[in-house]
């Protein structure tokens, strides 16, 4: 096994004393912030010495590389981007602590996402439509490594799906600033350009993403381990178990318990250092 660990700052003393403690041959360095250390026997204290340094760390069979997979689908909100949409349109209305509450409790899986979803949208009743304007433009950012990472898989012959619970306002507007193949979400109803409070056509929930993940794997002919898909809450766990390689971003414990990797201290293009 290869033993990939990342972060802002990798301490040389930490490299030593995990390549010690893991009997690794070699040493090399992937970026300024990754490291792979080579044929590392796993050992149970490696989890805790990088948790102390803030450091990442993935093992990945040796040989592993990106070109073995064909497909990447990757959740929006507080994964490809830095909020939760539905949170910063609710505070347009000040009814941003009602709203995050009911989301919170959702990405922790404490509540059902779809009733979650109901519930939430029904309290943006009577919104501007040019609400969800003002939240992308001023409020919504790339969570880091985003750009690079979306780069690399495209250079890779990769196909990129974006997932989400939340809106197709964003998803689509993402999809065209980064390249996506293809972009699925939900679709607030609008009447006489406010938001009406409902969604329009079915809901993209847990069991929606993980079904887009298996429709886009059979349309490219995949195995599901040639599949990669990335998330940080509750409702992500259907189609992190589905793929290949599934990767907890920043995540609720609940995801991470099930994901391949986990990034708390890396951006998403730790991605493509753990695989690459």
């Amino acid at each position: 096994m290869n033993l990939v660990v990342q972060g802002a700052e990798v301490d040389s003393l930490v490299l030593k004393q995990l390549a010690s403690l893991t009997a690794a041959h070699s040493i090399v360095q992937i970026t300024p912030g990754a490291f792979r250390l080579v044929d590392a026997e796993e050992h149970d204290d490696v989890a805790a010495l990088c948790e102390r340094a803030a450091l990442d760390h993935a093992w990945v069979p040796g040989g592993r590389r990106l070109a073995d997979y064909g497909l990447f689908v990757t959740d929006m909100d507080s994964t490809l981007i830095n909020i939760e949409c539905i949170d910063e349109i609710a505070d347009l209305q000040g009814l941003k602590p009602q709203v995050a509450a009911i989301t919170e409790a959702a990405m922790r899986g404490e509540i059902d996402f779809r009733e979650s979803l109901i519930r939430r949208v029904a309290l943006l009743a009577g919104l501007p439509v040019e609400a969800l304007a003002q939240v992308y433009e001023e409020r919504l950012a790339l969570n880091p490594g985003a750009e690079r990472l979306l780069r690399g898989l495209k250079q890779a012959g990769i196909h990129t799906v974006l997932v989400s619970g939340g809106f197709t306002y964003f998803t689509e507007r993402l999809k065209q600033r980064l390249g996506f193949d293809e972009a699925w979400a939900n679709e607030l109803e609008v009447v006489d350009g406010r938001l009406t409070g409902r969604v329009s056509g079915s809901i993209v929930d847990a069991a929606g993403k993980a079904a887009h993940l298996e429709r886009a794997r059979a349309a490219l002919g995949l195995h599901p381990a040639q599949t990669i898909a990335a998330g940080d809450g509750a409702n992500d766990i259907p189609m992190i178990q589905a793929a290949g390689f599934g990767v907890a971003f920043r995540a609720k414990p609940v995801l991470r318990a099930v994901a391949d990797c986990r990034l708390d201290h890396s951006g998403l293009d730790g991605i493509l250092n753990v695989l690459g």
